[in-house]
């Protein structure tokens, strides 16, 4: 073999073995999206009785329409998209704010300010609940959407403010300068200039904070006890009675889930991509 097939030999494989780990890595990632739309239109006469079948024999929409229709998930969705738009919006809000202050400000108590951030982020969230629900008992808070969106808000601006000081300290100081030379407040540079520099941030964000509202359970699960506060997550634990599972209902209701999510994500996809990777690289 000459020199140059051996070359393209080796391009070929090379190329080949990174499309079929791309591919396996694909599959891996939507196997399980898949099986849970299979699950979904499964009749529930055949889901226990036909065996493993990559696609079942029929398909039905009685799952979804039961979801739909005779059970209290759509209330459970709609407590969810509350919670979590809420949350993303402050948690955003108040983290840009922060994070502009923490990239152009020196203040005294800033490096303690900073390490009591991180600190919060290092505790299991389980030693958390007592204290939590002892703070919000006695403010009518538990049971409540308020009580969520404040507590989520809480646990996610540490980590929110840090990515959008990120975002700002890769903006030159000398854009707002140069603003507040020609007669500008510095608020009216920070939102006329440097905060639509920053939009790839701030979707980045809202997608960070979105996502993680959306799909938390712990505190949903233990801060709430009524079914008119109850957000989709603790809503899932309805289809589990004391002896079964309905599993083609429970994953009706998960597909119908991650509409609101996909959604989202496609309306921001075009600032989130640029947010993850700008953010990723200062200066």
């Amino acid at each position: 073999m000459t020199l140059t097939g051996q070359t393209s030999t080796r391009k070929l494989l090379y190329w080949g073995s990174h499309y079929l780990m791309i591919a396996a890595f694909v599959i891996f990632a939507l196997f399980p999206l898949y099986w849970l739309l299979k699950v979904s239109v499964t009749p529930n006469d055949i889901l226990y009785t036909e065996g493993v079948r990559l696609w079942p024999s029929r398909t039905s929409w009685e799952n979804y329409a039961f979801v739909l229709t005779q059970s209290n998930f759509p209330h459970y969705f709609l407590n969810s998209v509350i919670v979590s738009g809420t949350t993303a919006l402050v948690t955003t809000l108040i983290a840009a704010l922060t994070g502009y202050a923490f990239s152009r400000f020196a203040f005294r108590g800033k490096v303690i300010i900073v390490a009591l951030m991180l600190i919060t982020q290092m505790f299991p969230l389980v030693m958390l609940i007592a204290p939590i629900f002892k703070i919000l008992a006695p403010l009518g808070l538990t049971d409540s959407l308020t009580g969520l969106i404040i507590v989520y808000t809480a646990f996610n601006v540490p980590f929110a403010t840090f990515l959008m000081q990120s975002f700002f300290d890769g903006i030159p100081k000398d854009l707002e300068e140069a603003a507040m030379i020609d007669g500008n407040t510095r608020f009216e540079a920070f939102r006329a200039i440097i905060l639509p520099l920053t939009l790839p941030g701030v979707a980045a964000t809202l997608g960070f904070v979105f996502t993680a509202a959306w799909s938390e359970l712990l505190f949903a699960l233990m801060l709430v006890s009524s079914e008119s506060a109850s957000t989709f997550p603790v809503g899932l634990l309805s289809f589990v009675s004391k002896f079964s599972v309905d599993f083609g209902q429970m994953m009706a209701a998960g597909v119908l889930a991650l509409v609101p999510a996909c959604l989202f994500f496609l309306l921001i996809q075009r600032y989130l991509v640029q947010g993850l990777t700008a953010g990723a690289v200062k200066g």
